[in-house]
């Protein structure tokens, strides 16, 4: 079974294309009946185009050197090392931040929609008088403050915009390479996370009627709303936003109050659910899926934690009961759980969203694999000194990078209609690197033997509902089909469990999670749930690891032995693999250095499915 689940999946994979083929437009790629494979991409990379990563060393690398990155080709870094992907991605979208967009750049070429304005000369001027530091101050001043002095002129905007559009339509291969037009909105008022990737469905006929909406015009995320549905109105696209690092947004990214402190009310709960679909959990500052303070059960809650200080730098109180107040608010377990109360409260839940992972480099890079792994800007591209160095020379450590994430997308066709549709209806899942193929479908119609790879598709589509969906019901306890393949290039499985999280008839909110399948001969312990340790086969010296232990796949049919009918809760799958060397591992071995003592060399990297939520029938 194990050896034929693995040629199907790696078949699946290539059974759409070959990669020769040219298709003259998206309506002429074949549609498969349901989506038989995963498609892999990252929606969040930065060019030179953005602000911080051109102040912080970019200076070559812009929109179509990512794309041919993506695509498999070879790129020279700025270490003058050839980088490239061991496999190319499947879609990219470029999301450059939309406030100051290009405003280096166009400084640099003397660009004189920008070079005669108050805001080129004052930066002129500063970078005559050796200041290359007060820009990029002045900036940051400006995001945590909302305001746009200096806004660039429309004219410049919409330049630097078609710019980035066009090259997006260059790259774009329908069938064989998707690419996406948006950008990110860069709001962090008072120090705090806001931020939102924008993606475009459409092409240049609609996205070249409107200019990225940026925190200058507003930084709250309703505003940012109110933009979108303007642009499907004007223009009949379609267009979402995805929220990031809820893990630096002072707590601020979720609970029941906006960033302007008002309480929620209808309307935003209805907003936010309509307009954010996703959530990205996993990227190079950190995992924010759960927390240790919040999750003190789950040993594997403390996996890249990311908790020092906000997106601002400001340190996190010490206080153990304040920094769990705050943690509340930042973790997608948690937000998961409030979305079942605020449901109760107005009848829709705004963080019903499903989980991916990109990977937010500002080099270019769209990189995610620990073994090759090119940073998050210049200053974090592979040299000797880069674990002991600062990103950027001046922020947070380069050691506490996460080399995370991709999204796992599964679709009909690999063109942008379809991959915006699997977006939308959250049939997607986050990885921390490796492209491990993740299935979870829910419904009351499965037997044991639709687990096996060949059946599960079909099985799943045909009688229930993929990740990202919700059942309804108020009879017997349905049923999990669950199928993880590991990723072909990389480790074994450790195991796979679900996460479970409800609301009980009091109104508390809980979890619980469960070992549902796992490698060896383990058992799990009937007083605690616990499974024990898989062990590790990682060579601290030579940085490798072996697949001596773990499984190729893992599968299984699965209830919920504390099922209620009526009481509504969530399901989602994570997929741990067997531990393997972190990127610190490889560079240490690689350059021949002593990472300080403080700096994890061993990880367990991870898949992520969207939730399935079970509702109570009326």
């Amino acid at each position: 079974m194990a050896s034929f689940a693995l040629a199907f999946a790696l078949a699946s994979c290539n059974a759409e294309s070959t990669g020769d083929e040219q298709y003259a437009s998206a309506a002429d790629v074949p549609i498969a009946e349901f989506p038989e494979r995963v498609y892999w991409g990252d929606l969040h990379l930065h060019t030179f185009y953005s602000f911080d990563s051109y102040s912080f060393g970019n200076k070559s690398l812009g929109p179509d050197e990512a794309y041919r990155f993506a695509k498999g080709e070879p790129i020279e870094a700025h270490t003058g090392d050839v980088a490239q992907l061991s496999v190319p991605l499947d879609f990219l979208m470029i999301s450059d931040h939309a406030e100051y967009t290009g405003v280096f750049v166009g400084m640099e070429n003397g660009n004189p929609d920008i070079v005669d304005t108050a805001l080129g000369r004052a930066w002129a001027a500063m970078d005559a008088a050796g200041d290359t530091v007060g820009p990029m101050d002045e900036v940051v001043a400006s995001l945590r403050e909302g305001r746009a002095e200096r806004d660039p002129p429309e004219a410049f905007k919409r330049t630097i915009w078609s710019e980035l559009v066009e090259a997006a339509e260059r790259h774009y291969q329908p069938g064989k390479f998707t690419t996406f037009a948006g950008y990110e909105w860069t709001s962090m008022p008072g120090g705090g996370n806001q931020h939102r990737v924008v993606v475009y469905k459409d092409g240049k006929d609609k996205t070249l009627q409107t200019i990225p909406f940026s925190a200058a015009d507003g930084n709250n995320p309703a505003e940012l709303w109110n933009y979108l549905q303007s642009y499907e109105e004007k223009t009949g696209g379609e267009a979402i936003a995805i929220a990031h690092n809820g893990n630096v947004s002072n707590g601020n990214m979720f609970g029941d109050v906006q960033v302007d402190g008002k309480p929620f009310d209808r309307e935003y709960v209805t907003s936010r659910a309509r307009w954010e679909p996703l959530y990205e959990m996993t990227q190079v500052k950190g995992d924010s899926e759960a927390h240790p303070l919040l999750s003190p059960t789950d040993e594997f809650a403390d996996f890249e934690t990311w908790d020092q200080t906000n997106i601002s730098m400001v340190e996190r109180p010490e206080d153990a009961a304040e920094r769990r107040k705050i943690f509340a608010n930042e973790y997608a377990r948690e937000a998961l759980k409030q979305g079942l109360d605020l449901q109760a409260r107005f009848g829709t839940n705004p963080y019903q969203f499903g989980l991916i992972g990109s990977t937010d480099s500002h080099t270019g890079l769209a990189t995610s694999d620990d073994d090759n792994f090119w940073g998050k800007f210049v200053e974090s591209e592979p040299r000797p000194e880069r674990i002991s160095s600062k990103m950027g020379g001046r922020l947070w450590d380069n050691w506490r990078l996460t080399a995370s994430g991709y999204i796992g997308a599964w679709a009909r066709a690999n063109t942008r209609e379809e991959l915006f549709a699997a977006f939308k209806r959250r049939e997607v899942y986050a990885t921390t690197g490796p492209r491990i193929s993740l299935r979870f479908f829910g419904g009351w119609d499965f037997s044991a033997s639709d687990a096996a790879a060949e059946r599960l598709p079909r099985a799943g589509y045909q009688r229930g509902v993929p990740m990202g969906s919700v059942l309804t019901g108020d009879g017997d306890a349905p049923s999990f089909l669950i199928h993880a393949l590991k990723d072909p290039n990389g480790a074994h499985l450790d195991r796979v469990q679900v996460i479970k999280g409800w609301r009980d008839a009091s109104g508390e909110l809980k979890e619980k999670i469960y070992e549902v399948a796992f490698a060896g001969d383990r058992k799990v312990d009937p007083a605690t749930g616990k499974l024990p340790a898989i062990g590790s086969t990682v060579n601290l010296g030579a940085a490798t690891y072996t697949n001596d232990i773990g499984e190729p796949q893992l599968a299984t049919l699965w209830r919920d032995p504390d099922f209620d009918a009526s009481v509504p809760a969530f399901y989602y799958v994570r997929v741990i693999e067997i531990p393997t060397p972190r990127w610190t591992l490889y560079d240490a071995v690689r350059f021949g250095v002593k990472p300080p003592s403080e700096v994890p060399l061993v990880t367990q990297e991870r898949a992520y499915s969207s939730p399935i939520w079970y509702q109570p029938g009326d």
